[in-house]
């Protein structure tokens, strides 16, 4: 916010830290001259001034109100300023709170800059009061923008756009340039619903390693804004000297849908729900992507996806569900993603189905080695790439991805007629180095349960203990050679093999098996194998090799000591 010049209203003293936008200081000394002068002049005297009183974090609390009036001093819901233009001209401190009244709306916007800092023990917090959410309507620029300052909770609040214009403009914006190597910490959003902006809320950093640490949103709502939801940008990645611009990011119970894309963005991927870029530690969990992409740019060589990351490292994305994601070109519309320069990070729990591109996609388009040591493991994905054929449910591929971990994740597609108009259950390309692929079910109606368009040795791609089912001729497609059962690739493309002799099966594992609702999540049920006993004797022990799945599956149920194929263990009865 701008440095204040003088508001009325409002005494200004030390003890109320030298603000500018005060009467007078009322120093005793003071007070008593004007007495003297007011007495002798045969005036009444003022009343007595009275020092407002801080908040338990040490701060100031101010009211923005419809009824107010910006005469006011602000301190209390009686005497509330009435617009967003004076509260914004206020200079805030750590510890200040801003609080408008909920179920109103207020025309304008909000900025914090570099001279209102707060800290994680006295945040400066901007939030509603009172019954529902204060509205900010914004016209051509962000809603709250936060510029090379943090320590700051935003809470409670919608933020709506000018969906006519965008602008630029993001719903909340935290943006840094300072120096390099400086990150701003405390970052909090909850309970925000943002809509009709260029983004819903954007973490920038200019310059190389600066920008947000502990950054929170939870329990969020973006949606119907044009290029993401939620994204985090920095500088340029340096595969030598990687140096990610935000730490410690969580986004926890998000809702991102509707964010449609831009027709006119061909030169750029739009239409995203989630999107990180340039972190070092981020976890997305229990949130919801769909719909999104729609209106994405048809001339794009990228697309969008539903939840993603890219020029990134250590990043968990578990416990969620993308759906019915779309891309208007021929590239990408897919649930999960870990994209470009992508190492040390995890895909686990997690739902996708319906979305024009892949259900998982493992992508970077470069070969400098930065996307490696990546697990994706315990998702379903059903009926994905149903637009886009090229794709599958699982897909790898790229300038070079190695030292890939794909197991018990379960697969089911669904062709849409003929079994030509589907795509296979997994899909393997160039790029691959050292990519384990073990313990999977994949499951597909006559497309192939395998298509890949290189011959990888067991060395660079090595496939075991999986389930591959057709429900309509069994299909592998292994470089220029097509297989027609599991034991002529294991014989001439080396697969499904170890030292003990051959893995893998191609039995029913009976999903269909379960009608019941698991967790609450639609669908998911039908992807619970009933048939145990065949998967569980082609599979491998995990353990025994020296990697650790986890304790439970998708579904919560405890593995056995030699974990059995899939994504799921038959449930038990209750």
């Amino acid at each position: 916010m701008q440095e204040p010049t003088e508001i009325s209203g409002i005494p200004s003293d030390e003890s109320y830290r030298r603000r500018d936008f005060g009467l007078c200081r009322s120093r005793v000394v003071r007070c008593a001259l004007t007495a003297v002068l007011l007495a002798v002049a045969g005036c009444s005297l003022p009343e007595t001034y009275v020092p407002p009183r801080k908040n338990a974090a040490e701060g100031f609390t101010f009211y923005v109100a419809p009824g107010g009036d910006d005469d006011n001093d602000g301190l209390s819901p009686e005497r509330a300023w009435r617009t967003l233009r004076k509260a914004d001209a206020v200079s805030f401190k750590p510890g200040d709170r801003l609080r408008l009244m909920g179920g109103a709306r207020y025309p304008g916007a909000l900025a914090l800059g570099e001279k209102e800092a707060g800290s994680a023990a006295r945040p400066v917090v901007i939030e509603s009061y009172g019954k529902g959410r204060a509205r900010i309507e914004a016209a051509g620029t962000p809603g709250i923008s936060v510029y090379n300052t943090a320590g700051v909770e935003i809470r409670n609040i919608e933020l709506v756009g000018d969906s006519r214009a965008y602008s630029g403009s993001v719903g909340v914006r935290f943006f840094s340039d300072l120096a390099e190597d400086r990150k701003l910490s405390h970052v909090v959003l909850s309970g925000l619903d943002i809509s009709r902006f260029r983004s819903g809320v954007t973490l920038a950093g200019a310059n190389r390693g600066t920008g947000f640490r502990d950054v929170r949103i939870s329990d969020t709502v973006v949606h119907g804004n044009k290029d993401a939801g939620i994204s985090s940008v920095g500088p340029e990645f340096d595969v030598d000297k990687p140096v990610y611009a935000h730490e410690k990011v969580s986004l926890t119970r998000v809702q991102a849908f509707g964010n449609d894309g831009d027709p006119r963005a061909g030169s750029r991927n739009t239409g995203s729900g989630i999107m990180l870029g340039s972190v070092r530690d981020a976890r997305i969990q229990r949130s919801t992507a769909h719909h999104n992409g729609l209106k994405s740019s048809s001339r794009a060589k990228e697309g969008p996806e539903g939840i993603w990351a890219y020029d990134s490292t250590r990043v968990v994305i578990e416990r969620n569900v993308s759906y019915a994601n779309r891309s208007a070109s021929h590239a990408d519309g897919g649930g999960f993603g870990l994209d470009n320069n992508v190492s040390s990070s995890v895909l686990q729990y997690n739902l996708a189905f319906g979305n024009d591109g892949p259900g998982y996609l493992l992508y970077t388009r470069d070969q400098n080695g930065a996307h490696r040591n990546n697990v994706v493991r315990f998702n379903l994905s059903h009926g994905d790439s149903r637009k886009q054929l090229q794709y599958g449910g699982i897909v790898a591929y790229g300038g070079l991805v190695s030292d890939l971990d794909i197991y018990h994740n379960t697969v089911v597609m669904k062709a849409k007629g003929r079994a030509s108009e589907s795509a296979p259950a997994l899909r393997l390309e160039r790029g691959l180095a050292r990519a384990r692929i073990r313990n999977n079910i994949f499951v597909t109606d006559g497309a192939p349960v395998v298509l890949s368009t290189a011959a990888f040795s067991a060395g660079d791609v090595a496939l075991q203990g999986n389930d591959y089912f057709s429900t309509d001729g069994w299909k592998v497609r292994w470089g220029r050679e097509s297989y027609s059962t599991l034991d002529d690739w294991r014989a001439e493309g080396g697969q499904e093999q170890d030292g003990s002799g051959p893995t893998g099966t191609d039995a029913d594992p009976c999903l269909e098996s379960t009608s019941a609702p698991v967790r609450g999540v639609k669908g998911a049920a039908m992807m619970v194998p009933g048939c145990s006993d065949e998967l569980t004797e082609a599979a491998l022990n995990l353990r025994a090799m020296g990697v650790d799945p986890g304790p439970v599956d998708y579904f919560g149920e405890r593995l056995a000591p030699a974990a059995a194929a899939g994504a799921a263990q038959p449930r038990s009865e209750e």
